[in-house]
C-alpha cells in the first residue's frame, strides 16, 4: 500500500496523513468513504451467522426502557419480530467467515496487522442501539444499509449505569451528531463516548482493533517464554548439600531463591525470548477459529486463509502461534506473503526447496490455499 497516496477512505487523507493527525488523537467522519458501498452480508446471512456457535454474537433489547441483553447462538426464531422496534443482533469476527468482510479489513492495512482485530456486524430494527458508551480501543464505523444517528462527545465523567447487562454511561454529554447514510463512515479514537440509534431499520460494520492490557500482554509474552524454559533438556535440578538444619521449617531457604530467580534470569537471557513470544501472542488465532486439512494440490500460488493471522519482525517469521527463523531471500518472499497475505507464481519461483517445503505444510494444514491463480481460494475477496 502507498501510504502517501490519498484516500477516498479517508476524506483525501493519505494513509500518513490520517495517522498523523486522527489516530487516537480525534474523530473523522466521511461522507461516502466507499461510494456505492454494499453491505458485505445480507440481513438473512448476518442472522444465520448469530444462530451459528462458531460466532460470538448479542442480542440487545429495549422493552419499556429497561435494556436486556442475551448471548448467542441466537436462533432465527428466537429473535424478535422484524416490525418490533428497538433491538439489535451484533456478530462478531465476521471478516473470518466472510471474504467480501475481509476483503473491507484489508482496506485498513494501513494499520500494523498486531493491531488489528475484527469485523463486526450490527443489525438493528427502528430505534435500536446499545446506548451510550465507550471504547478502549479504535473503531471505523461504516454504514452499510439503512440509516444511522451517532451522537459523540469527549466524556470526561466515565461513570456507568448500575444494576445494567451493557456498559452504558450515566451522563452522556454529546458534542456532534450526524446521520450516517450506506458508504459514510465515522472514525473515532479510544474513550470518545458514543451513542447509534437506528433510523429505520439498518446495518453497520464496525472495524476494530486491539489494545492489550500492558498486564494481560506481560502475562501471554511471559507464559510462552516459560514453555520454552519447561522444554528445556538436562534442566538441572535443585541441590542443597550445604543446608543446615533449621528450626524454622517454614522459612524460604535464600539458595532456593537464587535458585528460582537464576531459573528466571536464564529463560529471559535469550535476546530474542521476547520478540519471538510476542510474536507467537500475537497471531495466536482466536479460540473459536479452526483449520480444514487441505487435500494435496498443485501449487501455482499461495494465498493465507482469512483466518491465518501472519506477521515478522527482524529475524523471524509468525503464523497462528508458531515462529520460524528467516533470513535472506526467503526472510523476504515470507514477509511479503505477511503483507500482502499472497505471493503469485513469479514470486514463488524464487523460493528455496525450503520454503516451498514450509509453504505446502502451510497448505496441507488449511492456513494457506495453493493452487491455479484463476482458481486458487483467495483469502482476501
Amino acid at each position: 500500500m502507498d501510504i502517501d497516496q490519498p484516500l477516498t477512505l479517508l476524506a483525501g487523507l493519505s494513509p500518513a496523513q490520517f495517522m498523523r493527525r486522527h489516530w487516537q488523537k480525534k474523530p473523522l467522519l466521511v461522507r461516502q468513504a466507499i461510494p456505492g458501498f454494499v453491505a458485505p452480508l445480507s440481513r438473512a446471512a448476518v442472522l444465520a451467522l448469530a444462530a451459528s456457535d462458531a460466532v460470538e454474537s448479542r442480542l440487545v433489547r429495549r422493552r419499556e426502557g429497561r435494556w436486556l441483553l442475551r448471548h448467542g447462538p441466537l436462533a432465527r426464531r428466537s429473535l424478535p419480530a422484524l416490525s418490533e422496534r428497538e433491538w439489535t443482533v451484533l456478530v462478531q469476527g465476521v471478516d473470518l467467515h466472510d471474504g467480501a468482510a475481509h476483503a473491507l479489513l484489508r482496506r485498513f492495512a494501513f494499520v500494523p496487522q498486531a493491531r488489528l482485530d475484527d469485523v463486526m456486524v450490527s443489525f438493528a430494527t427502528d430505534g435500536g442501539g446499545v446506548g451510550p458508551h465507550f471504547d478502549s480501543y479504535d473503531v471505523f464505523l461504516l454504514q452499510a444499509q439503512g440509516r444511522r444517528r451517532w451522537r459523540i462527545g469527549r466524556q470526561k465523567d466515565l461513570t456507568l449505569k448500575d444494576d445494567l447487562p451493557l456498559k452504558i454511561l450515566a451522563h452522556f454529554e454529546p458534542e456532534q451528531e450526524w446521520v450516517l447514510e450506506p458508504g459514510d463512515m465515522l472514525y473515532l479514537p479510544p474513550r470518545w463516548a458514543h451513542d447509534g440509534i437506528a433510523e429505520g431499520e439498518c446495518m453497520t460494520v464496525s472495524v476494530g482493533f486491539r489494545s492489550p492490557r500492558r498486564a494481560q500482554l506481560a502475562h501471554e509474552v511471559l507464559a510462552r517464554v516459560a514453555e520454552v524454559a519447561a522444554d528445556e533438556e538436562d534442566s538441572p535440578l535443585y541441590r542443597d548439600p550445604d543446608q543446615v538444619a533449621v528450626a524454622r521449617t517454614g522459612a524460604i531457604p535464600a539458595a532456593l531463591q537464587a535458585f528460582a530467580r537464576t531459573a528466571v534470569e536464564r529463560a529471559l537471557a535469550d535476546p530474542q525470548a521476547l520478540e519471538r513470544a510476542l510474536g507467537e501472542v500475537l497471531t495466536e488465532p482466536k479460540p473459536s477459529v479452526w483449520f480444514e486439512p487441505a487435500p494435496p494440490a498443485l501449487m501455482e500460488q499461495v494465498v493465507l486463509d482469512a483466518r491465518t493471522r501472519m506477521m515478522y519482525d527482524a529475524r523471524h517469521v509468525f503464523i497462528n502461534g508458531e515462529s520460524w527463523r528467516a533470513s535472506g531471500r526467503d526472510a523476504a518472499l515470507m514477509q511479503r506473503l505477511a503483507d500482502a497475505r499472497r505471493l503469485a507464481p513469479h514470486e514463488l519461483a524464487r523460493a528455496s526447496d525450503a520454503a516451498l517445503r514450509l509453504l505446502a505444510a502451510w497448505c496441507d494444514a488449511g492456513w494457506a490455499h495453493g493452487g491455479a491463480p484463476q482458481g486458487g481460494r483467495d483469502g482476501d475477496d
